[in-house]
């Protein structure tokens, strides 16, 4: 008789909160919350002590804990401390594959031939991981996604208990974890919830017909875990060959930005493999050799087909870990030979093909050729801007190098008292040029201390064209920065309207006026 694949998960709680209290040599005892795009995405367990949740604004969560230390989530920071775990783990039980930093699983049955039993190995793993410093639950069952909702329960779930284990939890449980839910899971869930269907075991309880003609694909995978089944049906889809990709690295590779470059263009070269051959990676084998003849290798697995850019992320942090991380097998010379092997492989339909084919939609390919670009000029010779907070419209944009988390310098849903009111300036100016503006008599018109206009105006110069002046709105004045000598300005905002159709939004300062923005 068969033995049965039982599922080991090792879940590390609150792990982007852990990694960056670790990062800021915080002591345990403080509350921490990480955020991103102004919203908790983790927090520690003091922190929730407190009230802060997930899901929460910034400001709010602050209100709740004054005390609160706010970072911003940083993926990239996660993965490098997760390696030394990762490693802990895999030097005990080899075979560990990573679903995300703060999760990892490996298969239950070579595990326990080793220790004896599926609880003797739980507590040998617990210990390896806690010698890192960091506390760790694990869960066992027959398929992966039961195990990891039992490793969030210490659970070790009986063969052939999966449904039985999973039917009394919340019907929101299938959308808690993101490396094992589509992102619509969320919308699945709250629409289950409207209609009645708050547990698991209800949910599982409906037939497949029913799910799949109501509810749409990614709760056809949802109900599937519901019942205690794989998210996918068995595969005979085989991997095709000459999948794998390696780039020799000359010089070796010693500095993670320069690691990072060269792993995203051997992701474009994996993915153009991989869509010629018809196929999408499910699981991926990121390998390296160093100089001194070191082999390091790590298994990622993803729920949902990985896409070129994942596939990016995820070569980048684990080059991050093993190049700046704590771990003891950190390398002892820069990488020389770098290699992305998939191992697990479902048909191409899994992905969504953009119009004009390949991968993804035109925001995509968009993506790729900035990306073929950056390699020619540079990691940072390419790059786009994220909206943030401020008040004019040259402030609010941060520019970061593509391929880099989109992560503005200031909070865009922050008050902002004196911002510019919409629309938005279509272009702005990144060196805002000298322009005059006179009056009906062309003396030049100014803003005066009280915020008011001297003047009509009736006539704008800009360079050596000139347009009559058919409307404004403002001035809007902005006293910025006064208790600092050194940053303090005031300036003042205004809106023209231009024979000719032409709208500007123009400063005026110390240097008189000058144009930030040009409106369609």
């Amino acid at each position: 008789m068969r033995e049965p694949a039982r599922v080991m998960a090792l879940w590390c709680p609150d792990w982007p909160a852990v990694a960056a209290a670790t990062a800021a040599e915080l002591p345990a005892t403080t509350p921490i919350a990480v955020v991103s795009a102004n919203r908790v995405v983790a927090c520690s367990a003091r922190a929730r002590s407190a009230g802060v949740r997930r899901g929460l604004r910034k400001r709010e969560a602050q209100g709740r804990c004054p005390e609160l230390h706010v970072v911003q989530s940083d993926s990239g920071r996660d993965a490098r401390l997760f390696e030394p775990v990762v490693a802990a783990i895999d030097a005990a039980a080899p075979g560990v594959e990573v679903l995300r930093p703060g999760l990892v699983i490996l298969a239950a049955r070579g595990v326990v031939r080793w220790f004896g039993s599926e609880t003797v190995a739980a507590e040998r793993l617990i210990d390896e991981v806690a010698a890192t410093g960091v506390e760790c639950q694990v869960g066992v069952a027959d398929e992966l996604s039961t195990a990891v909702l039992a490793a969030r329960r210490a659970a070790l779930v009986p063969d052939g208990a999966g449904a039985e284990f999973l039917a009394p939890l919340p019907v929101s449980e299938l959308a808690v974890e993101p490396a094992l839910a589509a992102p619509e899971r969320s919308e699945l869930v709250d629409l289950l919830h409207r209609l009645g269907i708050r547990t698991i075991g209800a949910f599982a309880a409906l037939t497949p017909t029913d799910v799949a003609s109501r509810f749409g694909t990614d709760a056809v995978s949802a109900h599937r875990c519901a019942r205690g089944l794989p998210e996918r049906p068995p595969s005979g889809r085989g991997i095709p060959p000459d999948l794998a990709v390696e780039h020799h690295c000359d010089p070796p590779l010693e500095r993670v930005d320069a690691a990072a470059f060269a792993g995203r263009a051997l992701a474009e070269l994996l993915h153009t493999r991989l869509a010629a051959a018809g196929v999408a990676c499910t699981r991926l084998i990121v390998a390296a050799r160093t100089g001194n003849g070191e082999e390091l290798a790590r298994t990622w697995r993803c729920a949902e087909p990985l896409t070129p850019e994942a596939t990016a992320d995820r070569v980048r942090w684990q080059l991050d870990g093993w190049l700046t991380g704590r771990s003891t097998d950190r390398p002892t010379a820069g990488i020389v030979v770098l290699r992305l092997e998939p191992v697990e492989v479902v048909g191409s339909g899994a992905l969504q093909l953009g119009l004009w084919g390949g991968v993804g939609d035109e925001d995509e390919r968009a993506r790729r050729a900035l990306v073929r670009v950056q390699g020619l000029l540079g990691g940072d010779a390419v790059q786009v801007g994220v909206l943030g907070g401020g008040r004019g419209p040259l402030e609010r944009i941060t520019l970061v190098p593509v391929g880099e988390e989109a992560v503005p310098t200031s909070d865009p849903d922050a008050p902002w008292p004196g911002r510019l009111p919409p629309p938005a300036p279509a272009m702005v100016m990144h060196v805002p040029p000298p322009i005059a503006l006179d009056d009906d008599v062309g003396e030049p018109v100014m803003v005066t201390e009280r915020g008011l206009l001297s003047g009509r105006p009736a006539y704008l110069r800009w360079g050596s064209r000139g347009w009559p002046v058919i409307g404004w709105a403002g001035p809007w004045p902005v006293d910025e920065f006064w208790w600092d000598p050194v940053a303090a300005r005031c300036v003042a905002r205004m809106q023209v309207l231009l024979d000719g159709s032409r709208a500007l939004l123009v400063i005026h300062g110390a240097d008189g006026w000058r144009v930030e923005g040009v409106y369609d």
